[in-house]
């Protein structure tokens, strides 16, 4: 049985995690603090030390020195809430196995754990900074880090096909057009996507472009040099040399004026890029992604954006799919959310009530995934108990249940039942097994309800 120790001021995060750990078939052993742990690892030999990188009462980059020099072939994973690409950096060349930001899921972690103690000792012990090799000239940046949000892997047949496109164009370097309402999660498919890529080691940059004055994009896509305008009071590294070697993401790139748009094209044409006001050229090595909720090919067709532009970015297009279309992953998106308020919020909810999941099935969330995270973090804060209740939704919710659930004074019990699972059965394309999930019931109690009620499929 693996040996891990956890370093942890958050206690309950720490207990949390070591309790999840502790199921997984791991020892976890806890500290709150840096000299409390210092006494464990003089005298155990941990295979792994999780360790968080922000401690009250002690550095963590002095921390992992400090283990590095008592069990050098120990694997140490530094946890933090700063998601710094230089501090990553610097706990790599200390001696750190691998980084985690926070919030990070269960699968990460674990992913992150077995890898460590697969690692060879050769592997887990890095370079110093002393021993350092040259860089290369340009050479892009490649700080080790993970990123926070990821893919579920939903059992909807959208959701397998949407995971299907990624797992197919993440190892090449083909750009990628992302469509879907808002709120389905673009940005998370973005960076799936570069981190199933040869890429996945190097920045991602993600990039509102609804965000950026038209004066001030040239500036953020590729920098600027000190006194070339007013307010130019240092140079400053654009977005292309940020991504260099790695993914840059941009996100409503529709929002883009025609004069961006054709500074973005040569820019990829060309692969080189000059900061505003010099006249050097820097070659970058940058893979683009791209998200929209318009239609880009409409607005060629209106003359709003370039076609050219357009084909350079659509070498492969994905649609995201909305909530409605993949209420078959419902529950597994509510539970990750629920995890996720719980960490945030240092809370313990456990579950949902069954009156909330029947709101949550008859509701057709607008805002797709982005409403349902927020609804689940505000419910998990209004609750009480270890369970959410219907009276922590909000109106929104509540009315579409009601509407959805109120009935004429002959609509008789067996009526309403029988509606429920032939809507549970339209929303899965008649999958039974699907279905039965949706209605929180067994395949077997299903397949009784459909013969008793002589339902005609």
């Amino acid at each position: 049985m693996p040996n891990i120790l956890i370093i942890e001021d958050d206690s309950a995060f720490c207990q949390m995690l070591q309790k999840f750990l502790i199921k997984r078939g791991y020892d976890a052993d806890i500290c709150y603090h840096a000299s409390d742990a210092k006494k464990k690892f003089k005298v155990t030999d941990f295979d792994v030390i999780l360790t968080d990188l922000r401690l009250p009462d002690y550095d963590g980059i002095q921390l992992l020195a400090d283990i590095k020099k008592v069990k050098p072939q120990t694997p140490v994973i530094l946890m933090t809430g700063y998601a710094e690409v230089g501090t990553a950096v610097k706990a790599m060349k200390q001696g750190a196995y691998d980084y985690i930001s926070k919030p990070f899921t269960p699968e990460e972690i674990i992913m992150i754990i077995e890898n460590a103690l697969r690692a060879k000792p050769s592997e887990v012990i890095h370079d110093t900074p002393s021993v350092q090799k040259p860089k290369q000239k340009n050479a892009p940046l490649k700080p080790k880090g993970n990123l926070p949000e990821k893919t579920i892997l939903g059992v909807s047949d959208a959701s397998k096909k949407l995971d299907d496109y990624i797992k197919l164009v993440g190892p090449t370097d083909m750009s990628v057009l992302i469509t879907g309402d808002s709120g389905t999660g673009k940005e998370v498919t973005a960076k799936a996507i570069h981190k199933n890529s040869k890429r996945k080691d190097y920045n991602f940059v993600a990039v509102d472009c609804g965000a950026i004055p038209k004066e001030l994009a040239a500036s953020e896509f590729f920098g600027h040099i000190k006194g070339s305008f007013t307010g130019a009071i240092e140079d400053k590294t654009g977005n292309f040399e940020a991504a260099n070697g790695g993914t840059l993401f941009l996100d409503e790139v529709g929002n883009l004026s025609y004069e961006n748009q054709i500074q973005l094209l040569r820019a990829l044409q060309e692969r080189k890029i000059k900061r505003v006001g010099s006249t050097k050229e820097i070659h970058v090595d940058v893979r683009i992604i791209t998200a929209t909720n318009e239609d880009l090919m409409l607005a060629v067709q209106e003359g709003s954006f370039r076609e050219d532009l357009y084909h350079r970015l659509n070498e492969f297009s994905i649609q995201i799919p909305s909530l409605e279309e993949r209420i078959e992953d419902l529950i597994l998106f509510a539970d990750h959310f629920l995890a996720k308020a719980n960490e945030n919020l240092n809370k313990e909810v456990h579950g949902f009530s069954a009156e909330v999941w029947e709101a949550f099935q008859q509701y057709h969330w607008p805002g797709n995934l982005r409403e349902l995270q927020n609804i689940v973090k505000r419910a998990v804060l209004l609750t009480i108990g270890d369970e959410v209740k219907i009276e922590t939704l909000p109106k929104e919710v509540l009315q579409s249940n009601y509407h959805n659930t109120t009935k004429p004074e002959n609509f008789s019990k067996s009526d309403f039942e029988k509606d429920r699972i032939i809507k549970a059965l339209k929303k899965t394309n008649f999958n039974k097994s699907k279905a039965a999930k949706l209605l929180q019931v067994t395949r077997k109690t299903l397949y009784n309800k459909i013969n008793h009620y002589n339902l005609d499929l």
